[in-house]
């Protein structure tokens, strides 16, 4: 007879909460860990783990699912078991029926949402020129819709400055004075990149100042990872050190990837990076896989603006200095992309297991257990998840189950390789107690997945 719905046997058992490394068999039952122990399990269904690394599933808190099945699916083959949506200023804006609809129909993974700024709340007040500052109506606007997105559910607020970078701070003030009453995040795509980035750092550092919301800085890498890192490093740690409430997150790649329309790929973008237009390319759209020309860019740019184009502008090394600080986790910044295979980045199927590759087993920037708190308990501390990023008992049953000698990201650029190709190494991915991937292999009818609503403690001050 089953005691239990799943077992786990001969796990290495990683508890980033206690900070503790186990041999022993995981019983699930209901959706929860049910069981911990060395002493031998009865399941319906039962995994041998072989004595592969057995931890709570990877919480990324910073990409661009956002309620595409077809997404979250990628993100389950890579160990994501719950993500963060609304980033960037992005993302739907009707929350509850967001929520309702991700209950109703399930999903591969669970999804938390923000609500954006620089793209939902300001076309729905109706600042649409992005260079262009919200009038006070229509920031009184966007306070009305962001409470109500907060109070169904929201984890925060989050800015995507760049694109708008005629947001004002009077605007962008307001709204995480709003954040900061109801407990929640402010998410920030930084107002601009490269050295000029470091003052636009300084603007967000400020306003957690001056509001006291707590602060997460998007994506390190991609914007502060040209040269500049040592800096802002140095700048977020004296942050950290003067008592401020402020995290940050950074990928694994160099190169990141936006549409080629935004305000990212304004004029001079190429010189302010210190690169060229061969360094530019195409991930979706006619000219998918290969570099831009100046020519190219300026066809894309004039009638192609929701193409994605990767730039090459960063420093691989920069990449690992950004994970050194304690209080920075990894995210994907994964997007939807367009379904169908060689689209896409090759953040969106192996961040997290070129994390484990690079991270800890190449370079050994990591320990395996601190690794594993940067993308479990660390995130769900951060967004206020009590039952996620654990591995004790009564803790959701979000598990990955991979081995640490062999995981790693087999996804390529576009042009240089196979941007949606699995990674090696996960054994297998359990979301709600229930498997979603297994050997490589995603199950496209398990939607066990749900919506995450964040805790509302509004603050009312006197």
């Amino acid at each position: 007879m089953s005691d239990f719905e799943l077992v786990i046997r001969n796990g290495t058992l990683i508890d980033p909460e206690r900070r503790r490394v186990t041999v022993g068999n995981l019983g699930v039952q209901n959706g929860r860990i049910a069981a911990l122990t060395r002493a031998e399990l009865a399941g319906e269904r039962e995994i041998d783990a072989g004595l592969r690394a057995v931890c709570p599933g990877f919480i990324d808190i910073h990409a661009h699912v956002d309620g595409h099945p077809y997404s979250a699916r990628r993100m389950a083959g890579q160990g994501v078991t719950t993500t963060v949506g609304g980033n960037c200023g992005m993302g739907p804006l009707d929350l509850e029926d967001c929520f309702a609809g991700l209950d109703r129909r399930g999903f591969p993974i669970h999804q938390a949402m923000l609500v954006g700024h620089s793209f939902a709340l300001r076309e729905a007040a109706g600042a649409r020129n992005p260079r262009r500052p919200a009038t006070p109506e229509q920031i009184r606007t966007m306070l009305a819709l962001a409470e109500k997105a907060l109070a169904a559910g929201a984890a925060g607020i989050s800015f995507g400055l760049e694109y708008a970078p005629g947001s004002s701070w009077e605007e962008v003030l307001a709204l995480s004075q709003l954040a900061a009453r109801h407990g929640k995040l402010v998410a920030i795509h930084l107002r601009t990149d490269g050295w000029a980035g470091l003052d636009a750092l300084r603007e967000a550092l400020r306003l957690n100042e001056r509001t006291g919301a707590a602060l997460q800085i998007s994506h390190l890498a991609y914007q502060l990872g040209m040269g500049m890192m040592t800096e802002a490093v140095g700048m977020l740690d004296a942050a950290v050190a003067g008592g401020r409430d402020v995290t940050a997150d950074s990928g694994m790649y160099h190169a990141f990837a936006t549409y080629i329309g935004s305000a990212v790929f304004d004029e001079g973008c190429v010189a302010k990076w210190g690169c060229g237009y061969q360094d530019l390319y195409a991930a979706t759209g006619p000219y998918a896989g290969k570099p831009l020309t100046e020519a190219i860019y300026r066809e894309l740019r004039a009638g192609r603006g929701r193409d994605v184009v990767v730039a090459f502008a960063g420093r691989e090394a920069e990449v690992y200095e950004a994970l050194l600080p304690e209080y920075v986790m990894v995210s994907s910044d994964g997007a939807v992309g367009r379904p169908g295979p060689g689209n896409g980045h090759p953040q969106d199927v192996g961040t997290f297991p070129r994390f484990f590759q690079k991270a800890v087993r190449e370079t050994g920037t990591l320990s395996l257990l601190e690794a594993v708190r940067r993308c479990t308990l660390l995130p769900a501390e951060r967004l206020g998840l009590k039952n996620k990023g654990r591995l004790r008992v009564g803790a959701d049953a979000d598990l990955v189950i991979f081995d640490p000698e062999t995981i790693a990201d087999r996804a390529g650029y576009p042009g240089f390789g196979q941007p949606d190709a699995a990674p090696a190494g996960i054994r297998a991915v359990i979301v709600n107690g229930v498997v979603v991937a297994e050997e490589g292999a995603v199950r496209e009818t398990a939607l066990p997945g749900r919506a995450v609503r964040a805790a509302n403690q509004v603050w009312h001050w006197v």
